[in-house]
């Protein structure tokens, strides 16, 4: 008599985590950690030079990828409830952390006017006095600048549960309904939420940028059915690999690398990054297909390199917490003290150092937890239940 073979279901549950996505999003952290002091000289080395999009791409786009894992997966499980009640505790959390954040910005900003003039745009004029501003800020109706990604990720997720749903009853739907908001969003930049800070409204506007994140939860699908991988076709490979240096060689900043100028066709009208522009979109989605269905690449994310990486990303609420704070104190020192090559070194090694002394005591946290729940369920698992 042959032995019961494992169901689908459980053999997905014995799959090792991914770490292309953790050190993806880990890279994609120190490049907003540097892209967010415009002066610091390695944010000229960063993506955001070489294609039409950003760090801020990767991480949205991740973030869909890593909600279908988490709450998808928990919702067929155990049900929606606990599906439910985990997402509203996860965007309690990062709400929380975003009204931390702007507090602590404006705060800064405040007391570091008292001993060093700093020029008008470290803070958003209406944040500048007074406190008639607070109110606005603890409902999302005012978001600084570099602000702005959490509240669109909180937004995301609290409607995973119906774009859930709506996955769970047709994909072809769901697609249909999320490629014709981010259209009319690019017809109509007015789409959008209002920012008493921005009369543009949300600088990273939901109904534009929804398409990616739920483009992120349609290739955890699509991996999920082939051992977390995409699927490899050499063709496809071509393609993205086409796209992307056709878009490096239109957005390469040749002049400030005092280069040969080798653009041979002008850049499209319409790059936008407020709306996710067509072109934006495609550099991302070519970036993630290449890294996703790399078996090259899924090798090194598990060696030295890409744990390194993998461990700012299994981490990133509280490392992008902290590098947005020190993103802030870079912009002051550069704006009260000048830019010089010394500031430049201590404040890129200081800022990376502080970021991985954070995340190494977290991450070994975060895997005593989890070794303890492995436990607990074996030991659950091995208790004989009586008749």
């Amino acid at each position: 008599m042959e032995p019961p073979q494992p169901s689908p279901s459980a053999l997905t549950r014995k799959i090792s985590r991914d770490h292309r996505v953790d050190a993806l999003r880990g890279l994609a952290l120190l490049m907003m950690l540097v892209d967010h002091v415009p002066d610091d000289l390695l944010n000229r080395i960063t993506i955001r030079n070489f294609g039409f999009a950003d760090a801020a791409e990767i991480f949205v786009m991740l973030a869909g990828y890593a909600s279908y894992l988490a709450y998808g997966r928990l919702i067929d499980r155990e049900g929606w409830k606990t599906g439910i009640h985990r997402i509203l505790a996860r965007c309690l959390k990062l709400y929380l952390y975003q009204t931390g954040m702007t507090l602590v910005f404006v705060w800064t900003v405040r007391q570091w006017r008292h001993y060093q003039p700093l020029p008008e745009y470290t803070i958003e004029p209406q944040l500048a006095h007074g406190y008639s501003w607070l109110w606005r800020i603890l409902t999302f109706d005012a978001l600084p600048s570099y602000l702005n990604i959490l509240p669109l990720y909180v937004v995301l997720l609290a409607l995973f549960p119906l774009i859930y749903w709506i996955l769970k009853r047709s994909l072809w739907l769901l697609v249909a309904l999320s490629v014709g908001i981010w259209a009319i969003a690019n017809l109509d930049p007015h789409l959008t939420i209002p920012n008493w800070l921005d009369p543009s409204g949300w600088y990273l506007n939901p109904f534009g940028w929804q398409f990616l994140y739920i483009l992120g939860i349609l290739g955890a699908v699509w991996a999920s059915k082939n051992n977390g991988d995409l699927p490899y076709r050499p063709w496809a490979k071509a393609l993205c690999l086409a796209y992307l240096i056709g878009a490096f060689v239109v957005c390469f900043p040749y002049e400030y690398w005092h280069v040969p100028f080798l653009r041979i066709f002008p850049a499209p009208p319409n790059t936008g990054k407020s709306t996710l522009a067509i072109w934006r979109l495609l550099d991302i989605m070519a970036i993630f297909y290449l890294v996703q269905s790399s078996a090259a690449l899924r090798r090194i994310s598990a060696d030295r390199i890409g744990q390194s990486l993998a461990l700012l990303g299994r981490n990133s609420l509280e490392v992008f917490a902290c590098s947005t704070v020190l993103d802030l104190l870079g912009r002051l020192m550069f704006a009260s003290f000048g830019i010089n090559l010394w500031e430049q070194l201590v404040m890129n090694v200081v800022g990376l150092g502080l970021t991985y002394a954070l995340a190494i005591p977290l991450d070994r946290v975060r895997q005593r937890a989890r070794a303890a729940r492995a436990s607990s369920r074996s030991a659950a698992l091995a208790t004989p239940t009586s008749e």
